[in-house]
């Protein structure tokens, strides 16, 4: 029995940078971030339409000439035990895998990592590394975890990026400052522009986002950190 995959974009060019690919969504999270994009995601109960492999595998199939690879994303993908395998029926297609995961599940990373199923790894980086991280996603992470994913993406040789969601109120300046100091040296840190449309928490529609020039400001300080900073979403 494969993932199940409950969204699917036909064709990308913003989630995996450089690259054209197809997304697929899985269903469920083990975190709570009240401004999660993917909400009804979050809950392995709530009910959206499942998407059949089938369906998906027909597409790569007859698309795989243009398409460069597939982003899997989510919730959280690392919770779906079948997740290597999926990520097997991809790779026989002939096309590269990207993975999105918010990093509190090293084990099963590395072992992706270790079987060579993976192409790049986009890990987000919710907040500094400390008691700020389980108050900002809703609910206890275990921060040995986070760090040790941290280590394993850094140490690996695999493409990756870090990837924050910069939300006033919640992550200041100071903060982004401090993320990119935890992560010294790594290879590219993407901050990416709150959205306040579509949120966990419904109150999070009346925070409105930083401006452009203060992303500018806390990209710019990030940079004497990171190799490479970019901003995405303004």
């Amino acid at each position: 029995m494969l993932a199940r995959i409950v969204g699917f974009a036909k064709t990308s060019l913003l989630d995996w940078d450089g690259m054209v690919a197809t997304t697929v969504y899985l269903q469920g999270c083990n975190l709570r971030c009240p401004f999660c994009h993917n909400p009804d995601l979050v809950s392995t109960t709530a009910e959206v339409d499942e998407v059949p492999w089938e369906m998906v595998e027909d597409y790569l199939r007859d698309n795989c000439d243009f398409l460069d690879g597939v982003v899997i994303t989510g919730g959280e993908p690392t919770l779906n035990e079948d997740l290597p395998e999926l990520i097997k029926k991809i790779r026989a297609l002939g096309l590269k895998v990207k993975l999105d995961t918010n990093g509190t599940d090293p084990d099963v990373l590395e072992d992706l990592i270790r079987s060579k199923l993976l192409d790049f790894v986009a890990m987000d980086l919710k907040a500094p590394l400390d008691h700020q991280y389980s108050q900002m996603v809703g609910t206890e992470v275990d921060l040995e975890a986070i760090k040790r994913s941290i280590h394993l993406l850094m140490t690996s040789g695999i493409d990756h990026e870090f990837r924050t969601t910069v939300v006033p109120h919640y992550l200041s300046p100071a903060d982004i400052e401090r993320m990119a100091a935890f992560i010294g040296g790594a290879k590219k840190y993407a901050l990416q522009q709150f959205k306040n449309d579509r949120t966990l928490d419904k109150r999070l529609s009346q925070v409105s986002p930083y401006s452009e020039g203060e992303m500018l400001g806390m990209a710019e300080t990030a940079r004497k950190y990171v190799r490479k900073v970019i901003l995405r979403g303004i």
